[in-house]
């Protein structure tokens, strides 16, 4: 039998506004949702300029911890909660979803977001985490393995009817990405 070579990653843009959106693709609930609240942020390069066409996902646990194992995440029916959502940046680099806060999944883990970033020049997408500002962060095992300086990385900031999530793709203050095995 032979041993084939993995095929190298490919980078992703800028045909995927043609194929990836799906309607209310930013909303995992509606705008006016009991507890809805805005996620929202903007993605630089290493000098600071705002990226334009970055598509970025995310997944996330309810508000009572639990993560949505229906089928459907594309799907949006204005009530039932899929934990998915993906939109793309705008000309100022600028992206926003609305969903829930993410409530604690385990006793010692902070409540996260998951983020998938994909973008043109990135071969293989990035993998980061956007942490619910609090207490809890102190607890935490994953962000306390992250070097002190760089955790306010992945911490999101309380703004006006949510979080801001800015993403940083290299240089000073960059966003820390995990390696996905």
């Amino acid at each position: 039998m032979a041993i084939l070579t993995a095929t190298p990653g490919q980078t992703i843009g800028p045909f995927y506004g043609y194929a990836l959106p799906f309607d209310r693709s930013n909303e995992l609930v509606p705008p006016g949702f009991p507890g809805a609240i805005r996620l929202h942020g903007e993605v630089t390069d290493g000098v600071g300029t705002p990226v334009p066409d970055v598509l970025l996902e995310i997944w996330q646990a309810d508000a009572d911890g639990r993560v949505a194992r229906n089928p459907g995440s594309l799907h949006r029916d204005g009530w039932t909660f899929t934990g998915f959502g993906r939109t793309g940046t705008d000309d100022a680099g600028r992206y926003s979803f609305t969903t829930v806060t993410p409530g604690v999944t385990e006793p010692g883990c902070a409540p996260f977001f998951a983020v998938t970033v994909f973008g043109r020049g990135l071969l293989n997408r990035l993998f980061t985490r956007c942490y619910v500002p609090g207490t809890w962060l102190d607890g935490d095992g994953f962000l306390a393995s992250v070097p002190a300086e760089r955790r306010h990385t992945l911490i999101a900031k309380p703004a006006a009817h949510g979080l801001r999530f800015d993403i940083r793709l290299q240089g000073h203050d960059e966003t820390v990405f995990l390696r996905h095995a």
